[in-house]
């Protein structure tokens, strides 16, 4: 019976065993298999720069390039004259005084005339201007009557607008070569906002669609270089300058080379109404001008005069005109406390015409002269 009894041990020792396997290879079933670790081969020869190379030539996104300034928004010619046109409507210059004083009166005696006189020769018309609108004024009225002061406001507007005379050509000319940019010098002394105003056309010009350069050859006062640049980069447009004291003649020439190899339409040339050598201003002018013309055929002299200096802006006018060859007058400043007269009396002694007018010291008021919106202007219509 004890084989029985040992069979009994060795069957249950089997079945254990047998168990125990059952349960650990079920165990290794529910585990996930691991995968060998992948092993990176080492790169080839050359290999590690040309990825280098790949990797710089993929586009970042959502990474832009610093933005340029951008460039102020610019007033539209035709809109200039007609705002330019209600100031001068409102403003109290000895001229616009004189002219509203006549139409107010219901009777004109010798008295009114002798006074009316006065105010337009004080207001700059100049005596030869105010004697013939006078005569004119007289004999009209004395026909005509002042009953209807509508129709004696047509007579005045009529013997105004003669004076100031719209059949002048106020144009610029900016006609130029295949090659050449049209050169335009801008001159005056310092104060009358001669550098002011050389930014402010380029405003102009640039609202028209034109391409400019400008030419900072005011090289007496550091500020005018700086000045313009800012006006540069106001209105976006390259400017050429040279160190304090530079030949003004070799910037202005500078100038016009850019504006040839950049084929640009206008270049602007600031030039300097004092000088810090002992040679006289005007040869200095003369010598810009001849030394341009070796590049560039020079298209306009514009003479800036502030229109509130009136007998020294006329003596000013005779000196530039002298010497180089002016052919267009900016009247600058031309508000309530100018004498508005300087318009006539300037073209009869230059016998060229007013062709921009500024009025205050923003940025676009500055525009084409327009003889029918002046007179309108300071009758007030």
């Amino acid at each position: 019976m004890d084989w029985i009894f040992w069979l009994i041990v060795a069957l249950i020792g089997l079945f254990l065993i047998g168990g125990g396997i059952l349960a650990y290879r079920g165990r290794r079933g529910i585990e996930a298999p691991v995968e060998p670790e992948a092993i990176e081969p080492a790169p080839a020869p050359g290999a590690e720069a040309e990825a280098t190379t790949v990797e710089a030539d993929v586009e970042v996104v959502g990474v832009e390039e610093p933005a340029a300034p951008a460039r102020e928004e610019i007033e539209a010619p035709q809109s200039r004259f007609a705002r330019l046109r209600r100031r001068l409507s409102g403003s109290q210059n000895a001229l616009a005084r004189a002219l509203a004083d006549l139409l107010s009166v219901d009777r004109i005696d010798s008295d009114v005339w002798d006074d009316f006189e006065a105010t337009l020769i004080a207001s700059d018309l100049g005596v030869g201007p105010t004697t013939e609108l006078t005569e004119a004024l007289r004999k009209q009225l004395a026909v005509e009557g002042v009953a209807d002061p509508e129709a004696a406001r047509k007579v005045l507007r009529a013997e105004l607008l003669k004076l100031v005379d719209p059949t002048l050509d106020r144009s610029l000319n900016l006609a130029s070569g295949d090659d050449d940019p049209a050169v335009v010098l801008v001159v005056g002394v310092n104060g009358t906002g001669k550098t002011t105003t050389v930014g402010k056309l380029a405003r102009v010009l640039v609202a028209e669609g034109k391409s400019v350069v400008l030419g900072a050859a005011d090289t007496f006062r550091a500020a005018a270089a700086e000045q313009l640049s800012t006006w540069g980069e106001r209105v976006g447009v390259p400017t050429v300058r040279g160190p304090e004291g530079a030949d003004p003649a070799s910037v202005a020439f500078d100038a016009v080379s850019r504006g040839a190899g950049e084929r640009a339409d206008v270049v602007l040339v600031d030039t300097a109404g004092r000088l810090h050598t002992k040679v006289g201003l005007m040869d200095e002018l003369g010598k810009v001008k001849r030394v341009v013309e070796k590049r560039a055929t020079v298209n306009e002299v514009l003479l800036v005069l502030d229109a509130t200096t009136g007998q020294n802006g006329m003596m000013q006018a005779r000196i530039f005109s002298e010497v180089v060859d002016v052919t267009g007058i900016v009247l600058t400043k031309l508000d309530g406390s100018a004498k508005g007269g300087i318009v006539v009396q300037v073209q009869r002694e230059l016998g060229v015409p007013v062709k921009l007018i500024g009025l205050g010291e923003g940025v676009d008021d500055l525009a084409p002269f327009d003889p029918e919106g002046f007179v309108a202007g300071i009758l007030g219509e």
